[in-house]
C-alpha cells in the first residue's frame, strides 16, 4: 500500500485506524474520507489530508481516488447492529449500495479494498462454539444480512474482475479512545467507563452471555497486517474469523473488580440486544487467519483491562 483512502475515517474504528496507518505509512499518504456533519477534528484533522467521501456517491469516491492516486481503500462505512435494526433501509444503502460503489471504483482504478465483516454475519443455526471459518451463515438481523452480502459481493469482485478484496470478521471491539456507537457488544466498553467514573454499571445482557471480543490495538493490527500480506498466501479472502478472547458479563465484571474493588454491576436486560447476542457465536475458530497470514493477538482480558483502566483514568483525571 502506498496511498490509502479510509472511508468512514471519523467512526469508531476509522478514527483510530487512520491514525495508525499514518504512523506506519506517513501522514500525507493516508486520506481521511468523511461525510458532511462528521468532519475530522483535532489530531485526525491536523495530521493529514481529508476529503468528503460519501460512500453512496460513486463519482465522489472515484474523484478522490484519482486525485490522491489511491491504491488501497479501507471501506468502514456501515451502521452498527442495534442502529441497523431501527434503520434497515439505511443500513442496506450504506453497507451494500455503498460497497457496490467502492468496488466499482476499485475495479476501474485498480485499488485493493478492505471492508470488514463481523461475528454478526452468523446466525442461530451456526455452530456457536469454535465457529468454523467456513460454515452456515443465516443471520436474523439486517446488520448480519449486510455483512454476509459484503463477504459474497467482495468475493465476487475478486473472482469476476480480479479486485484485491480482503476482510476480517471483527468480534466486539473495545477501545479507550472512541466511544461506542450502537453495537450489541458496546457494553464491554461502557463497563470500563462506569468503573473509572465510580458508577454502578447497568448491564443490558444477561449473565452467561458469551461473545468474542478484541482490544482495539489488535483490531487495527489485523486490518493492516491482512492488507500487507502477499496474496499468494491467502486461500480465503472474505472474510477471516479473528478473535482474541471470549467472555460473559460476569467474567469481565470480576476482572475489573480485581483492580476496582468497590465497582458494582446490576442487570437490566435489553431484549433486542439480548436476542442479537444470542444469535452470535460464543467463540470463533481463527485457525485459518493464523495459518494464512500469521494472525496473533497481543491482548487477553486481563492485560486489556489493565490498559483500559489506566488510559481511562488518565482521560478523566481519576
Amino acid at each position: 500500500m502506498k496511498n490509502i483512502l479510509v472511508i468512514g475515517s471519523t467512526g469508531q474504528i476509522g478514527s483510530e485506524l487512520t491514525m495508525e496507518l499514518r504512523r506506519r505509512y506517513g501522514n500525507s499518504q493516508v486520506i481521511a474520507g468523511y461525510v458532511t456533519g462528521a468532519e475530522p477534528k483535532g489530531e485526525l484533522k491536523e495530521s493529514g489530508p481529508s476529503a468528503i467521501v460519501d460512500v453512496t456517491d460513486c463519482d465522489a469516491i472515484e474523484s478522490t481516488v484519482n486525485k490522491y492516486h489511491i491504491d488501497a481503500i479501507y471501506n468502514l462505512a456501515a451502521l452498527l447492529s442495534v442502529v441497523a435494526e431501527s434503520k434497515p433501509a439505511l443500513a442496506w444503502k450504506v453497507g451494500i449500495d455503498g460497497l457496490w460503489n467502492v468496488l466499482e471504483v476499485a475495479r476501474k482504478c485498480k485499488c485493493a479494498v478492505f471492508t470488514p465483516s463481523s461475528i454478526g454475519s452468523f446466525g442461530t443455526e451456526t455452530p456457536h462454539v469454535k465457529t468454523p471459518q467456513d460454515t452456515i451463515q443465516r443471520p436474523h438481523t439486517m446488520y448480519g444480512v449486510t455483512k454476509v452480502t459484503t463477504e459474497l459481493l467482495s468475493d465476487y469482485y475478486h473472482m469476476k474482475y480480479g479486485v484485491d478484496t480482503r476482510s476480517v470478521r471483527f468480534p466486539g471491539i473495545i477501545s479507550n479512545v472512541t466511544p461506542p456507537g450502537g453495537g450489541t457488544t458496546d457494553y464491554a466498553v461502557d463497563i470500563y467507563y462506569a468503573a473509572v467514573k465510580g458508577e454502578t454499571f447497568v448491564c443490558p445482557l444477561r449473565e452467561g452471555t458469551l461473545m468474542d471480543m478484541m482490544y482495539m490495538p489488535d483490531a487495527l493490527n489485523a486490518a493492516i497486517s491482512l492488507m500487507e500480506v502477499d496474496p499468494s498466501h491467502l486461500k480465503h479472502r472474505n472474510s477471516f474469523n479473528i478473535t482474541a478472547m471470549s467472555f460473559s458479563p460476569e467474567v469481565i465484571y470480576a476482572t475489573i473488580k480485581k483492580y476496582v474493588p468497590d465497582f458494582r454491576m446490576v442487570y437490566e436486560v435489553d431484549s433486542l440486544k439480548q436476542s442479537i447476542a444470542d444469535s452470535w457465536p460464543d467463540c470463533l475458530d481463527d485457525t485459518c487467519a493464523r495459518e494464512e497470514w500469521g494472525w496473533s493477538p497481543k491482548y487477553d482480558l486481563d492485560t486489556m483491562t489493565v490498559d483500559m483502566l489506566e488510559k481511562l483514568k488518565a482521560k478523566f483525571n481519576k
